[in-house]
């Protein structure tokens, strides 16, 4: 009775001295999760929520960021007028002359000057930066941290294109935040195993090429990551006898040595475990090229998770991308899904691996050194889905492998994923 008295006080957190260590507890997940056959999570590139969503009706965006948008410079002075926006696709960067010398010191609608069919500069957007431009929760340094001038406060508004129409029928997500600060190499890595990789006795946060191919020819072979042992979300799921598989665009020209000029090698983030290391079995059955989605869905062998990763041209990224492309590119896939026989069980998460260095007014919550980085849109597109509902829950990238994790019945890679709500706020059964 003792025993049983002890396990219901530790379990309600009543007691502490006898309980051992800590644990980070899950959110409940709501009944009916078990009806979830199939999860389809497609990571798109580099926007901030308020770069996209600013506008969107219910949503936390513009009107409740106008008293805290003012930008300061590196001394702390606020800005007389945001500083021109730059190209910084030449290097060194130089003006870019569809935008006008000054704008006033806020966010202001990019599609003015750069429709979302145009490519645009590329900001800055590494782990120190971010947290500059962060600024302990002020928000208020991402003009004097970025390379671009004032383009990090330039705006479109989703709600005219695909991608916003979808979140406009199904539930948008508007307290989501990227895993950890910095870029697509450590956040695609959060997405893979909710961890910051290790090299000797450094952790690794900016882009490193991994020693399995691909990776770009020109890179030293003492610059590339050794193969990595962290568990990731592919292996558990394996491991369960869950099929799973991450489809890139561009692999297999990329695999074959001939790379699209657009593919991104440090977005592959399983190619740099051991378990999916060159001419293993892992590798071969869950890395796959782009296509090989399509034809999934066609021949009726999409497997139970699955994970899209458009190719560079096709993600929404700044520079050698841009937004309608991007979204017209996921419409498709969305639309093929919809019309498939998966339809009917599916949940399909569409976020973005990071902000870019775009700016947003919300600041992220603190929960260890690595992050989270600063708010992106994340929109859930199902039959499960609560329909033409904006989502205030607090997620972030982690999110999704809790609800991976939660469905098929799977241990957390870590404490970030274990604690992590499993974005069935956003799912009504």
């Amino acid at each position: 009775m003792y025993a049983r008295s002890l396990a219901a006080l530790c379990t309600l957190g009543l007691l502490l001295s006898s309980c051992g260590p800590v644990r980070p507890v899950a959110a409940s997940p709501s009944p009916g999760v078990e009806r979830i056959g199939h999860v389809i999570v497609v990571y798109l590139e580099n926007r901030s929520f308020d770069g996209l969503y600013g506008s969107f009706p219910g949503a936390n965006g513009l009107p409740q960021a106008a008293a805290i948008a003012p930008q300061l410079d590196k001394a702390g002075n606020p800005y007389a007028a945001l500083p021109r926006a730059m190209d910084n696709s030449k290097t060194p960067a130089v003006a870019d002359a569809r935008f006008p010398t000054e704008l006033a010191n806020r966010p202001f609608d990019l599609a003015s000057y750069a429709p979302a069919d145009q490519p645009i500069g590329n900001p800055v957007h590494r782990f120190y930066q971010e947290q500059l431009q962060i600024d302990g929760g002020k928000m208020d340094r991402f003009v004097a941290w970025t390379d671009v001038g004032g383009l990090v406060m330039g705006t479109y508004d989703a709600r005219e294109l695909p991608i916003g129409r979808l979140a406009a029928q199904y539930t948008l997500t508007d307290n989501f935040f990227h895993a950890a600060f910095g870029g697509s190499f450590l956040n695609h890595m959060w997405l893979a195993c909710a961890c910051t990789p290790a090299w000797s006795d450094a952790f690794v946060v900016n882009t490193t090429y991994t020693v399995n191919a691909p990776h770009p020819k020109t890179t030293a072979a003492a610059d590339l990551l050794p193969s990595l042992t962290n568990p990731t979300i592919g292996d558990r799921l394996t491991a369960k006898g869950v099929d799973w598989a991450w489809y890139s665009g561009g692999w297999d020209d990329a695999i074959a040595g001939r790379p699209d000029p657009t593919f991104v090698f440090h977005h592959q983030p399983f190619a740099y475990f051991a378990s999916y290391a060159d001419g293993t079995d892992g590798r071969r059955q869950h890395l796959k090229d782009e296509r090989d989605f399509m034809s999934a869905l066609r021949d009726r062998t999409l497997p139970a998770v699955s994970f899209v990763k458009p190719i560079g041209a096709d993600s929404g990224h700044p520079k050698y991308g841009d937004v309608r492309r991007g979204e017209d590119h996921v419409a498709a896939l969305v639309k093929a899904v919809q019309d498939s026989e998966y339809w009917k069980d599916t949940v399909i998460v569409l976020t973005y691996d990071e902000n870019g260095g775009f700016w947003d007014h919300v600041a992220p919550p603190t929960i260890d050194r690595w992050g989270p980085g600063t708010r992106v849109p994340t929109i859930v597109v199902s039959p499960f889905a609560k329909k033409g509902y904006v989502d205030h829950t607090r997620y972030d990238t982690t999110s999704i492998l809790r609800l991976i994790e939660i469905r098929w019945g799977l241990d957390p890679l870590g404490p970030r994923d274990a604690a992590a709500d499993p974005l069935t706020g956003a799912l009504g059964f």
